[in-house]
């Protein structure tokens, strides 16, 4: 590959590889740094000869131990109202403050979070508690692997579903009983949830290692965390490991209630494939994009928020990558970003680029952007281009209700959704909103209104098992149902036990029903 591009750093021949063999991560960004790791081990081997580097290894920027920190207040904290702490992510203008503050508080300073990463703080009224850093988890630990069951393959395929908190500081003027127990425990509660949007898949295992030469490691069990045992005393340096001579006590506590189960599965669970191809939904090139009714033709109707001075990319085009991104499988903003920029020209341009040179949006414009668009026009917009595609007819789509988590907002209740979702490519074709006080009986018309059906299994809970929405779905969409009937519902089991298949459904050809047992 370097013969064809010369130019290439080392970076942009990961990506490269990453692309050629399709070497992704389960939310679909690439896997640039293992590809990097691979490629200095064959380099070392004399296998490949690496292009030069541009820059020093370990040399990334560092923060000033002075600074933010020089001016925080000394006063000591030793009662705090736990109702009115929170604990939230860090802002971007907020990370050298914090890097400050383990420079200089923390007894390993400040150190690189390595791959997937998030930072939080704990805030009271203005005021900094505590810090948290989580990063990717360690490769090894015999510990860990001997509680879950794992095999080396298996920890290859799941270790991407455990996170590792790589730094916890609670400052030496802080001095608050049981504080660092509840930080923990407020942390976890949202820790999953906020990778799964950063990085587009949950943790169901969080682990951290306590230097037991310092620490008892006492708010980690009040917080319920399990100690699991003392590492041998070995550290990572470069492709090696070396004796350090500090044991380290190892902790976890599962996030989910199945997590041992799910993480030593042989399968890939259902919510995050271990394999990139299987999170594939939908075949885009398939999909009319240009044109008189095609995608581009539908999102030009929505209006751009961004300040018309200094745009490069249209606004139009930024959403047409978005949705073909993720309806190919991305799950997250990088994964987008890698999706586009894997694109050729000639799509790109067929998208609504106009200058080569420019190449994709950059993952800062695509977040941005996506950020700032009006969501539910957009759902409708690409909701009745994929209806328009005949993707219904002879599919199976679950109308089922959830309530969105993070959508509480002061007073206001979490929001509730009732979605129309096809079986097989996981697609939500539509969405009504439920309201407060109403249920999803109400809202199940509306949803399914605009939407064309004909032809379409539709399945439901057991809540939806009503007479008027069964003659709504066959007499005014010419859809067919798989409707659940609970023991409740005595009149209607009843009535199916004692059914005559024979004369079942009306008007149908016997030979084609053909012998069905009578129910007792």
């Amino acid at each position: 590959m370097l013969v064809v591009h010369p130019e290439w750093t080392r970076t942009d021949l990961c990506r490269g590889l990453c692309r050629l063999w399709n070497w992704k991560r389960p939310n679909g960004e690439l896997r640039i740094g293992s590809c990097r790791v691979l490629m200095l081990r064959l380099d070392r081997l004399g296998m490949i000869r690496l292009p030069p580097r541009r820059t020093t290894p370990g040399q990334w920027k560092r923060v000033s131990a002075a600074g933010a920190c020089a001016e925080e207040t000394r006063t000591r904290v030793e009662s705090v109202e736990f109702g009115e702490v929170e604990v939230r992510l860090v802002r971007a203008v907020e990370v050298v403050r914090w890097r400050e503050w383990m420079a200089n508080y923390h007894y390993l300073g400040d150190g690189r979070l390595v791959g997937e990463n998030l930072r939080y703080v704990a805030q009271w009224r203005g005021e900094w508690l505590a810090l948290s850093g989580w990063a990717s988890a360690a490769m090894k630990s015999r510990w860990r692997e001997a509680y879950i069951g794992w095999d080396s393959a298996t920890r290859y395929e799941r270790l991407y579903l455990v996170a590792n908190q790589v730094r916890f500081l609670i400052p030496p003027w802080v001095r608050t009983p049981n504080l660092a127990s509840f930080v923990l425990a407020c942390n976890l509660k949202r820790l999953s949830a906020d990778w799964e949007s950063a990085y587009g898949h949950p943790i169901l295992l969080a682990e951290t290692f306590v230097d037991l030469g310092r620490f008892r490691g006492s708010c980690y069990r009040a917080a319920n965390w399990k100690f699991l045992g003392e590492t041998d005393g070995y550290g990572k340096s470069g492709p090696t490991y070396r004796a350090h001579g500090k044991p380290k006590g190892v902790f976890i506590y599962p996030l989910h209630p199945r997590a041992k189960e799910i993480l030593s599965s042989p399968f890939p669970p259902s919510f995050a494939s271990s394999k990139p191809e299987e999170a594939m939904t939908i075949d885009v090139s398939q999909l009319p994009i240009g044109g008189q009714g095609g995608l581009m033709d539908l999102l030009g109707g929505l209006p751009d928020p961004r300040v018309r001075r200094g745009t490069r990319h249209p606004f139009c085009s930024i959403l047409g990558v978005a949705v073909c991104a993720v309806l190919s499988g991305a799950r997250s903003f990088l994964g987008i970003y890698d999706y586009a920029a894997s694109l050729p020209w000639e799509t790109l341009r067929l998208l609504g680029f106009r200058r080569k040179d420019w190449g994709a949006p950059s993952e800062a414009t695509i977040r941005r952007v996506l950020q700032r668009t009006d969501t539910e026009a957009l759902d409708q917009k690409v909701s009745a281009w994929l209806q328009a595609q005949g993707l219904l007819p002879g599919q199976g789509l679950a109308v089922d209700g959830k309530t969105l988590r993070g959508s509480r907002d002061g007073q206001s209740p979490a929001r509730h959704l009732l979605s129309a979702v096809l079986h097989e490519e996981g697609l939500v074709v539509a969405q009504q909103p439920v309201d407060q006080k109403s249920n999803e009986i109400t809202a199940f018309k509306p949803l399914l209104d605009p939407v064309d059906i004909h032809g379409a299994v539709v399945t439901a809970d057991a809540m939806h098992t009503q007479k008027e929405t069964a003659r709504y779905l066959v007499e005014e969409k010419q859809a067919d149902y798989v409707f659940i009937a609970k023991d409740n519902q005595t009149t209607l089991r009843e009535d199916i036990a004692t059914v005559d298949w024979d004369a079942f459904p009306p008007g149908a050809d016997r030979n084609d029903l053909g012998q069905r047992p009578r129910s007792n």
